[in-house]
């Protein structure tokens, strides 16, 4: 199963309904994205609840006027094919208007910020 892909289109199809708060089983990976995410500024906040095996991840979404922040998502790297980029290889989405999710060896990075620290990684996901 992929995990990160099925925590991505949670929050998009969230959005889509109008639900303000998603829970999703935690995981590391999925915490610190949803960290990032929420400092891009596409989550209003995000809290850990719980313990040990039955610890959720509980995540606010961010909506302008009635409209949910994140139009849509799409996974780049899936289990069956992981793609990875050089720094050279990573251009801004949508003109600059979205964000490339990536995992380095300096953590979890959008895309101006792995360009800014000369490191490339695994793509996750595109995001606007």
């Amino acid at each position: 199963m992929d995990n990160i892909g099925d925590f991505i289109i949670r929050l998009k199809n969230a959005g889509a309904v109008g639900h303000t708060v998603v829970s999703v089983p935690h995981s590391k990976l999925k915490e610190a994205i949803a960290m990032k995410l929420a400092a891009v500024g596409y989550l209003t906040a995000v809290e850990t609840k719980g313990k040990d095996v039955k610890k959720t991840l509980e995540v606010t979404l961010k909506y302008e006027g009635d409209k949910h922040i994140i139009s849509d998502v799409k996974r780049v790297s899936k289990p069956g094919r992981r793609l990875y980029a050089k720094v050279e290889e990573i251009y801004p989405v949508k003109f600059g208007k979205g964000h490339l999710f990536l995992s380095t060896p300096k953590g979890i990075l959008t895309d101006s910020e792995a360009r800014e620290a000369k490191v490339g990684g695994e793509q996750l996901f595109k995001i606007w």
